[in-house]
Parts: structure tokens; C-alpha cells; sequence
């Protein structure tokens, strides 16, 4: 790849990483046109194999899962506090259903909305949630990458995810303590390994 073309992948990479930023703080803030519009810009670049239409309603189905997840909180305060033990038994289908559909628009494979959904309630109410959301991180990226194989390890550890899933989580960390510009730098090798998949396939 020439040094112009990647410096372009890297501006756009970064700009993708940026906007799903933006769109999880206009969900902080509750601002859920704004949240579809922001996701809808990183999915509609990032899932060329399937139609502009298809890759925003794939955008609409993560904010419903997003907001789902807010119900699902809401519902379990007890004295203006979430209770850990009650959200853990809370009902989560609506938000593995959001995952569901946003699998199904872009041929993610279904366990990713499984996977998703007890990552999330796992970060929420405590435990190993890195693990299924690495995994179903690895589902989406092979997805937009079109290559059911990646990572493509060598035979020492297999049981990895690969680096772009451990970077986003990364991005995911960051988001949480609200490191924002930390959090867009991590998770840009992530899009640039999407960027850079396609220009080797063309």
C-alpha cells in the first residue's frame, strides 16, 4: 500500500473511530436521532457489502439495543440506584433482539447478539465481560471484513480474539471513564483494518 493511500485509510479510519464516539455520547445524552445518525456514518463505511439502507437500519437496531439497555436499568433503581442482583435477573430480550436484527441486516453470525447481550449485562452488573465482547466484536469485524477466517492466527494462540477486538475494548474502557480522544485513537486501528481488508480484496 502506498504511503498517500495510507494516509488516507488512517484519516478515514480515524474519522469512523470519531463518529462512534460522537455516537455514544449523544446516547449519554439521550440525543437518539443524533446517536442513529453519528452510528450510521461508521456502519454505512464499514459494511459496503450490504446496502446503504440495510447498513443504517443496522445503525437503528444498535441504538434500540442501546436504549433497551437503558429500560432494562431503569427498571431495576432501587433508592436512585441500579441493584446489581436485580439487573442480573432482569429481562434482556429486547436488547438481544436489537442485537439480533442488527446481525441479521449485515450477516454478522447470530451468536453475536447472545454474546452481546451478556457482555453488556456482565459490564453492568459485574463479572467477565470482556470475553463475550471480544468474541462478538471478532463476529462483527469478520463480517465487515467479509473473511468468516479472521484473525488468521498461527497455531500458538488460538484461543485469541485478535488484536482489533482486544482495541476496541480498549476504545470501550476509555469510553467508560470518558477519555475521549484516548478512546478514538484506540479503536482507529480497528477501522483501518476493515479499510485496509478491502483495499487488498480490490
Amino acid at each position: 500500500m502506498s504511503g498517500q493511500v495510507q494516509r488516507v485509510t488512517g484519516k478515514t479510519a480515524s474519522r469512523m473511530a470519531e463518529q462512534l464516539c460522537r455516537g455514544f455520547q449523544h446516547h449519554d445524552q439521550r440525543e437518539r436521532e443524533q446517536a442513529v445518525d453519528a452510528f450510521a456514518a461508521v456502519d454505512t463505511r464499514q459494511f459496503e457489502h450490504v446496502s446503504e439502507e440495510a447498513a443504517q437500519e443496522a445503525s437503528v437496531a444498535y441504538v434500540d439495543a442501546l436504549w433497551a439497555k437503558d429500560e432494562v436499568e431503569r427498571s431495576c433503581m432501587q433508592n436512585g440506584k441500579i441493584d446489581r442482583e436485580t439487573l442480573d435477573e432482569a429481562d434482556w430480550s429486547a436488547v438481544r433482539s436489537a442485537f439480533a436484527r442488527r446481525a441479521d441486516l449485515v450477516g454478522i453470525d447470530p451468536q453475536y447478539a447472545e454474546l452481546s447481550t451478556v457482555g453488556w449485562r456482565k459490564h453492568k452488573t459485574g463479572g467477565d465481560y470482556w470475553t463475550p465482547l471480544q468474541r462478538a466484536q471478532m463476529l462483527e469485524l469478520r463480517a465487515a471484513l467479509q473473511d468468516p477466517e479472521y484473525p488468521h492466527k498461527p497455531r500458538y494462540g488460538q484461543s485469541g480474539f485478535g488484536p482489533e477486538p482486544a482495541q476496541y475494548l480498549l476504545g470501550v474502557e476509555l469510553h467508560d471513564m470518558r477519555r475521549w480522544e484516548q478512546a478514538r485513537e484506540a479503536i482507529t486501528p480497528y477501522f483501518e483494518r476493515i479499510l485496509d481488508g478491502r483495499t487488498d480484496r480490490n
